[in-house]
């Protein structure tokens, strides 16, 4: 059976030329449970020790719908504060354009406001990749992509992504962008499997844009299955995990980081040890034959 091409070490985030890790770390949890700066400290460790660099947040995470807003991205500005080394050893990425209690707003004036917020929570001088987390139907492209650019153009952000767009969403934004999109971040897990037929992947490589995959274990629904097409999937996920030696959840990264375009998944637990194993998805390797058995069982019907 033919395996498919071995994951690189390094992935390039767009047409950056930033080098980011093939898997990611998200920190849409890390200011729960009471966690201090030092407990939150050891989870950067541990992901930046297992190679995992690109790390990201957004300014909703910690908002349990009353406060809470930006306390994941002040918790890590703490953690970095403290050890200010740390922040040249990763690519810091976040994500802005929801204002509770309105649902978005990507209004010129919000979207300077959010992005100058985030820079201090996180205190530092420049985010590497700034993301729109959802489209506002009621900006207009034009308008957005003028204020995006001048953050890029002032040095506050490096480069620019958006996550929850459509397809028709990237391409308006884009084409009004002097500074093109480099990343997209859609739901993607073996449990959600539309952007491999909706043409959001296809556009990614069709821009060069970097897919990263949020919930890419398909919202904790992988580790305990439930149903038959969950237990399925779970089941073709197991003869490739038992076959390399690791466990479900590290074989689903793998599946999604073997596809061409490049898909890097964002690992979302806030466990040290399960952060760090994440990064052995890159020793997986596919074949056609396994990686298909995946996306049928996924599919729940027989490919055409």
């Amino acid at each position: 059976m033919s395996q498919l091409a071995a994951v690189p070490a390094t992935r390039t985030l767009g047409g950056s030329g930033i080098a980011v890790s093939p898997i990611a770390w998200g920190m849409w949890r890390l200011a729960e449970d009471g966690r201090s700066a030092a407990d939150a400290a050891k989870l950067v460790h541990a992901a930046l020790d297992a190679g995992i660099t690109l790390l990201d947040t957004a300014d909703i995470y910690g908002f349990d719908g009353a406060g809470g807003f930006g306390d994941a991205e002040a918790l890590l500005g703490e953690v970095l504060a403290a050890e200010p080394g740390l922040r040249g050893r990763m690519v810091l990425a976040t994500k802005g354009g929801i204002m509770p209690p309105l649902p978005y707003d990507q209004s010129s004036e919000y979207l300077n406001a959010a992005i100058d917020a985030s820079l201090k929570r996180l205190k530092t001088d420049v985010i590497d990749l700034w993301q729109i987390h959802r489209p506002d139907i009621l900006a207009h492209p034009q308008e957005v992509a003028r204020t995006l650019d001048a953050a890029v153009a002032a040095g506050k952000i490096r480069t620019l992504g958006v996550s929850n767009f459509t397809t028709a969403q990237v391409a308006a934004l884009n084409h009004f962008l002097g500074h093109k999109l480099v990343a997209t971040q859609p739901e993607i897990s073996p449990l959600r499997i539309d952007c491999f037929e909706n043409g959001e992947l296809d556009q990614a490589m069709q821009l060069g844009l970097t897919p990263l995959a949020w919930s890419p274990l398909g919202g904790g629904r992988l580790a305990t299955p439930a149903g038959d097409r969950a237990l399925q999937v779970a089941a073709a996920l197991d003869v490739v995990a038992e076959q390399a030696g690791v466990p479900r959840s590290v074989a689903a990264y793998s599946w999604l980081m073997a596809h061409p375009a490049g898909i890097i998944p964002i690992i979302g637990s806030q466990n040290a040890q399960r952060i760090a194993e994440g990064a052995a998805a890159l020793t997986v390797r596919w074949t056609r034959e396994d990686w298909y058995a995946v996306l049928v069982a996924a599919r729940g019907e027989r490919l055409p």
